[in-house]
């Protein structure tokens, strides 16, 4: 399931507002992980230095590029 970034902003929303039980919580987290390349998008929302919006957090999790390191010859 691939979500579209209103859906994403959603579930962001829902997940701050703590808008369910922690079950129900750590499935919208993963359903989150699943659909965005930031390999800690928690870390967006629960641990961040700065306290992001929801599309702040979306749009850093959407634009996340790892660092590639070339191998040594």
């Amino acid at each position: 399931m691939e979500l579209r970034k209103k859906e994403l902003l959603e579930l962001v929303e829902k997940i701050m507002q703590a808008d369910g039980s922690e079950q129900e919580i750590d499935e919208m987290i993963d359903v989150l992980e699943r659909n965005v390349p930031h390999p800690q998008v928690s870390d967006l929302i629960f641990w961040n230095e700065k306290e992001l919006t929801p599309e702040e957090i979306i749009e850093e999790a959407m634009n996340y590029k790892p660092i590639i390191i070339p191998p040594l010859l």
